[in-house]
């Protein structure tokens, strides 16, 4: 596994397994204990995917010792501010089963992130927490917080897929010392991805699948990944990205795919905060 190193020198695997909407406590243990034997050594979740405590006794069980696997969460707006911060890391934290945890990051970009920043600040002094960060902050909003903070975000996990490359963002993380992190590298199947005529043409050319060619494109551009499946058969195909490399000409024809935002959800937009400040995963 190839790994991107943070700005304090830890070292993040550049694949990883993702678990947004995997709540069934069975299937995900079963699921990440599959990722394991695959290979897969990051698994990310988050307070509102409801399966920290499934993913932890999956890592348990495996018997691999500690320090061979990454474990990302995310806290959520209903916590955002110093206190909340705080109670929702020992939460996850205990729910993980972990003494420290890899990497913390700011879910969303809304409520009191900036006391929520403090907090983890004062985690990773502590040594609670190896590395923080933040996800789904847009240029604007990460560089307010990178001027205004004692410690920069490490990593800033965002939608990145051919159809919304995210040129300027990753300009601009690359300017602060912050490592992008994509989620949704197959842009949720929008579009037909998985049949683009640019796409399959490429694969056939390599003996892939254009799955296989997403995920190649965005490790050229030493983008870390976090591809989501439940079938123990793309878990292996997701891994099996490092045997060949696309060509100038091929990653010159995957830009032009590129329609410069996302159809999955607008973070300039007022009813995305209103609906994500709406989401309560406790009482």
């Amino acid at each position: 596994m190839q790994h991107r190193t943070l700005s304090n020198g830890v070292e993040m695997p550049m694949i990883g397994y993702g678990t947004f909407q995997i709540k069934d406590a069975v299937q995900c243990e079963q699921c990440v204990s599959q990722a394991l034997e695959t290979g897969y050594r990051l698994f990310d979740t988050a307070a509102s995917y409801e399966n920290e405590a499934a993913i932890g006794a999956a890592l348990r069980s495996s018997g691999l010792p500690r320090g061979t696997w990454f474990v990302t969460t995310k806290l959520w707006v209903q916590d955002a501010g110093y206190d909340g911060t705080l109670r929702a890391f020992d939460a996850s934290l205990k729910r993980l089963g972990l003494d420290v945890l890899d990497l913390y990051l700011i879910h969303q970009p809304f409520g009191d992130y900036y006391g929520a920043w403090r907090a983890m600040e004062r985690l990773y002094r502590e040594g609670a927490v190896r590395a923080i960060g933040v996800s789904n902050f847009t240029p604007d909003r990460l560089v307010d917080l990178c001027m205004n903070q004692e410690v920069k975000p490490m990593v800033n996990q965002i939608e990145i897929h051919p159809f919304f490359q995210q040129n300027t963002a990753l300009r601009v993380m690359e300017d602060y010392g912050v490592v992008p992190q994509a989620w949704g590298p197959f842009s949720e199947a929008q579009k037909d991805i998985f049949n683009h005529k640019t796409l399959a043409k490429i694969a056939d050319r390599h003996g892939k699948t254009t799955a296989q060619v997403i995920l190649r494109w965005h490790l050229q551009r030493n983008i870390p990944i976090i591809p989501k499946t439940v079938h123990k058969e793309r878990m292996i195909e997701n891994l099996d990205v490092f045997d060949f490399e696309l060509s100038e000409k091929e990653l010159e024809s995957i830009a032009g795919m590129d329609i410069g935002h996302s159809e999955i959800i607008d973070y300039h937009c007022f009813s995305t905060a209103r609906q994500l400040n709406s989401v309560k995963i406790h009482g």
